[in-house]
């Protein structure tokens, strides 16, 4: 059957239509159901399984389809660019369930090596030796701009135009949160916030730590903290918005800069864990710096405006 001159008929033609998030979120959807399925199949198995195997069966149907809704109009071409960054806070929230599957956590390991890289447990101590009104108030405002700061970079580029540049930054966060989750399943750690006990001091009792913590009571994934996801994405969306637009790179970088400091100041991850972040982060910004992108460059040909690209 051709459509729109594709042959959704031959499956040559259209695996060649697969985009590279779409192979990493099917590879992705393919380990977490293989890490399910070992989960259920044993022990005490995972609750509810077969409700997240059918969400996963649900992903992989929007991998599949992900081709012909980007030849479907505009809105069509938006979901089918934008798909995972919709799915992920529900990917996020699978997590919690399949580290808690695995009865085991690994932050003794996390812990010595914190205090063999740094001398002490940073995340810890930093809050109850210096409890700053002013410094709190900052970093965990900063904290909170997490999801503001990954939507923003590709949203930003995806307005002003520049539609390649998003799709790449889309799928440098979207890797980077893959790798970050296959290391979770498989080498769970909770984080201070369930290994220490919650501070109690000026800097928790400010608006923004308080209303962290809340949404962490809610919506917090247990075995989540190695490396910390928080710092890699975050860092990568920054560093994709500073290559392809620069200004909207700028105002995101103070939001970034004072996140990796708060996680490790409002202990919701070991200090080791936002160093390891980082180590993540500049590997994927390394490896996107061989990909090219292109913005679109308005063209009058005979009176008719049209769109080429050109490289960035």
């Amino acid at each position: 059957m051709a459509v729109n001159g594709r042959n959704w008929g031959g499956g040559e033609t259209l695996w060649r239509d697969f985009t590279a998030i779409d192979l990493a979120t099917g590879a992705y959807v393919v380990i977490a159901t293989g890490a399910l399925l070992y989960s259920s199949f044993r022990g005490g198995g995972v609750p509810a399984w077969p409700w997240l195997l059918a969400a996963h069966a649900l992903i992989g149907a929007l991998v599949l389809l992900a081709p012909r809704a980007r030849i479907a109009g505009r809105v069509g071409r938006f979901l089918g660019d934008w798909y995972p960054m919709v799915l992920l806070p529900a990917l996020y929230g699978e997590i919690g369930i399949l580290t808690l599957s695995a009865g085991f956590q690994n932050d003794l390991m996390i812990q010595r090596l914190e205090t063999w890289v740094f001398g002490s447990q940073i995340s810890y101590r930093w809050i109850r030796e210096s409890p700053s009104v002013v410094l709190s108030w900052g970093l965990h405002a900063c904290y909170l701009a997490y999801y503001p700061i990954l939507y923003a970079s590709p949203l930003a580029l995806w307005m002003s135009g520049r539609r390649d540049a998003s799709r790449h930054t889309i799928f440098a966060v979207m890797a980077t949160f893959y790798l970050c989750y296959i290391v979770f399943i498989f080498f769970p750690v909770a984080g201070p916030r369930y290994a220490f006990d919650s501070a109690h001091n000026a800097a928790t009792e400010v608006w923004p730590a308080r209303f962290a913590a809340w949404l962490l009571d809610r919506g917090d994934s247990w075995g989540a903290a190695f490396p910390s996801s928080h710092v890699a994405a975050s860092v990568v969306a920054t560093g994709m918005a500073l290559r392809y637009w620069r200004p909207a790179g700028l105002a995101l970088l103070p939001f970034t800069a004072g996140l990796i400091l708060a996680v490790v100041y409002g202990q919701f991850h070991y200090a080791a864990d936002a160093l390891a972040g980082l180590m993540v982060a500049a590997v994927m910004i390394g490896l996107m710096q061989t990909a090219e992108a292109s913005e679109p460059r308005r063209v009058t040909i005979r009176g008719y405006r049209v769109e080429s690209s050109r490289s960035v």
